[in-house]
């Protein structure tokens, strides 16, 4: 299994017979959807889903392949089966890769800004994208794809969310809304703290999930 960070939250994951790509949003480089067999949409907001942009990929593929929760699919009428609604609990699979979906609700960034729902994805049982909240994968996994910074997230709580979840290691990702400087701060503090191997990949960076860097 092979990881290629791409723009903020987006992530593209390979095997043998697989390529997934999970939230390409407007932070997200434009051809990260190339090639892809399924697009994974943890929630609706824009630095992890675009319209435009995911159907526009659809129609240049007839065999891309897109799950994601209720209120990202009613925005993508007219894709017809293509596009598979799920939610905690349900389980499936892109050409033999298992995939399971854990997790119903975005972080909260304020009591008066309406929360959306929000979806995480286990991949293989090793990988797990938690989307915009800091929902426990349901078993202890290799990999965990940790959103270093937003308007609804602490420090604090971050290192206590990597020490809880226990990974094998965990990596940044969701942290466009850092300057440069402001990255290697948190990196710092939650590489320093939470206990766990922590790494801050590049956009364009690929990593072998068994340990090397590509």
């Amino acid at each position: 299994m092979r990881l290629t960070k791409f723009g903020h939250a987006c992530v593209r994951v390979e095997t043998e017979r697989a390529t997934v790509v999970i939230d390409p949003g407007a932070f997200t480089e434009e051809d990260a959807l190339r090639g892809a067999d399924a697009v994974l949409i943890t929630h609706e907001h824009f630095d992890h889903f675009v319209e435009d942009r995911l159907r526009a990929a659809a129609e240049a593929d007839p065999g891309l392949r897109i799950w994601t929760n209720g209120s990202v699919a009613r925005q993508l009428t007219g894709l017809g089966s293509r596009v598979k609604v799920v939610g905690e609990g349900d389980a499936f699979e892109v050409n033999g890769l298992d995939v399971s979906v854990h997790g119903e609700w975005h972080a909260v960034i304020h009591p008066d800004i309406p929360r959306v729902g929000n979806i995480g994805f286990l991949l293989d049982g090793r990988l797990f994208h938690p989307g915009d909240a800091l929902t426990l994968p349901p078993q202890p996994v290799e990999t965990l794809l940790l959103p270093l910074a937003a308007p609804w997230a602490r420090v604090a709580d971050l290192i206590d969310y990597v020490r809880e979840a226990a990974p094998r290691r965990a990596l940044a990702v969701h942290e466009a809304v850092l300057s440069e400087a402001g990255q290697a701060v948190h990196g710092r503090l939650i590489g320093g703290t939470s206990g766990v191997e922590f790494g801050q990949p590049k956009p364009g960076e690929q990593l072998d999930l068994d340990g090397a860097v590509a």
